[in-house]
């Protein structure tokens, strides 16, 4: 598949989901996602599905403590941290499988999804993931340089892993790196390495040989995610669409190369969700996609190569609203495309 794939909205998730049984969550993803299936994290099935700790499995010298993960240096440390350095000079991705324990969701969804045309999966960025895991001092490995890298090799080792498995159901794939923690970009109060931060997702976006997504859920410098190799923009349109309009000429270069934004426009909180209809959203995609016509983008061309999903992940929902949510991210998709792309 080409990354200049048109998508034509059809509608995707963003991963988690708030079930605590994987085959209900996958049922439930394959009746309203069944164009692009993106296989569920349980963080309500168990404390090894938290976004974080779902991608730590292998990684040198891990502790959880409840949902609190850090890195406590063994005897063995420094020759595990070279060994990560090794398989991935060789991409050597047997041993970082993510097992059912950690998350049951995918591995339903390899039966559930089997024959797809296109599937989606996820892993959680480097930037999130070194703010998330602390030394025993309580500081992000993100500001220790040696595991900050290496880190980064072990996410793309494991994006890679999984990009393998979900190839076995579907020729066809989408890695969304999630990076909530984009918004401290900036930020006095998280002050990031603002210069490490392209290296460190360019090092998980090259593991990455199919489609390549980037979800950040709150406003950032959209610039630094534009200029990577990344194939889909993805953000939360429902709360933040103004900042992205701010970076319209980024955006429509990006366009211009063939990239897609997905428009986050179905909220994920039960109170503004219960607010909206199909109508409404539509009208507030449309209000969202305006400052980038009123800068010389073709509406088509946004909608030719957009994608609708929830502004962020539905795990903090109950069953209902997740469901209504997928729900109307379906059924907006469908509008859109009845609409503008016949």
């Amino acid at each position: 598949m080409s990354a200049k794939i048109e998508f034509g909205c059809l509608p995707t998730a963003i991963g988690s989901m708030p079930h605590t049984n994987p085959d209900e969550a996958c049922s439930v993803i394959m009746k309203y996602l069944s164009d692009i299936p993106a296989w569920p994290q349980l963080p309500r099935r168990s404390t090894e599905e938290n976004m974080v700790i779902q991608f730590s499995e292998g990684f040198p010298g891990t502790i959880i403590k409840g949902d609190k993960i850090y890195v406590e240096p063994s005897a063995s440390f420094e020759g595990e941290i070279e060994q990560i350095y090794i398989d991935r000079e060789q991409g050597d991705i047997r041993k970082y499988s993510i097992s059912t324990e950690y998350a049951a969701g995918l591995h339903v969804f390899l039966s559930k999804a089997e024959g797809s045309r296109i599937v989606k999966g996820q892993v959680t960025g480097p930037i999130t993931w070194g703010l998330r895991v602390t030394s025993q001092d309580g500081l992000g490995i993100l500001y220790d340089e040696t595991l900050a890298e290496t880190a980064a090799k072990f996410l793309r080792l494991k994006a890679s892993w999984q990009e393998n498995i979900l190839r076995e159901i579907s020729p066809n794939t989408i890695i969304f790196i999630d990076e909530p923690y984009l918004v401290s970009l900036g930020s006095v109060f998280t002050p990031i390495p603002e210069e490490k931060v392209p290296a460190l997702l360019e090092e998980v976006i090259e593991g990455i040989k199919g489609v390549k997504g980037l979800h950040c859920c709150g406003n950032t410098n959209w610039s630094v995610l534009l200029d990577t190799k990344i194939d889909i923009l993805s953000f939360d349109a429902y709360n933040y669409a103004s900042s992205l309009g701010t970076h319209s000429d980024k955006v429509k270069s990006f366009l211009e190369q063939g990239g897609s934004i997905a428009w986050g426009i179905v909220p994920n909180e039960e109170e503004a969700l219960a607010k909206e209809s199909l109508s409404s959203l539509r009208d507030r995609l449309e209000e969202a996609m305006a400052p980038f016509t009123r800068d010389g983008v073709r509406f088509k061309q946004l909608i030719t190569q957009g994608l609708i999903t929830p502004s962020c992940g539905l795990a903090s929902l109950s069953l209902e609203a997740a469901n209504q949510a997928l729900e109307l991210t379906a059924k907006l998709s469908q509008d859109l495309r009845s609409r503008y792309m016949a």
